[in-house]
């Protein structure tokens, strides 16, 4: 999964142009650390991020979008989502389940279905701060 998001990444997604977009997402990513310790070459233009001062990375991150600047305070993606009206991916699982669930009930496909909501809030709330329209709900396709 990680050659292909790499891949992916290359092939299509190449330029300065093109950014990442999480909540919470200008710590490293752990895509960032897996792609240190393969050899894929080059390394995407989106991952090279080493050196760089948080504030140089060029990733987009709806924390720092909703915070305004303020370093104080952490808002949750469900507590956000909440805030603006968009549907929840915390309906099943959170976070701190996801150890769990791996372990104990080895049901990756539930916290991949997890993950693939969290990306559908993220790009919910990511239009939402940036004014734009949201995705209808019947143009959202989880594969």
């Amino acid at each position: 999964m990680l050659t292909e998001f790499v891949a992916l990444l290359n092939e299509r997604f190449h330029t300065a142009d093109h950014k990442l977009c999480g909540h919470n997402g200008k710590v490293r990513l752990p895509v960032h650390r897996a792609a240190l310790c393969h050899p894929w070459h080059p390394l995407p233009l989106q991952l090279d991020i080493a050196g760089k001062k948080p504030w140089e990375v060029q990733h987009e991150d709806t924390l720092e979008l909703w915070k305004f600047g303020d370093r104080k305070h952490y808002t949750s993606l469900e507590l956000l989502t909440h805030v603006l009206g968009i549907p929840s991916p915390k309906n099943d699982i959170k976070g701190s389940d996801v150890a769990r669930v791996y372990y104990e009930d080895k049901d990756l496909d539930r916290i991949a279905e997890y993950c693939k909501k969290d990306v559908v809030a993220t790009v919910q709330v990511y239009l939402r701060l940036r004014g734009l329209p949201l995705i209808a709900t019947d143009n959202i396709t989880l594969v």
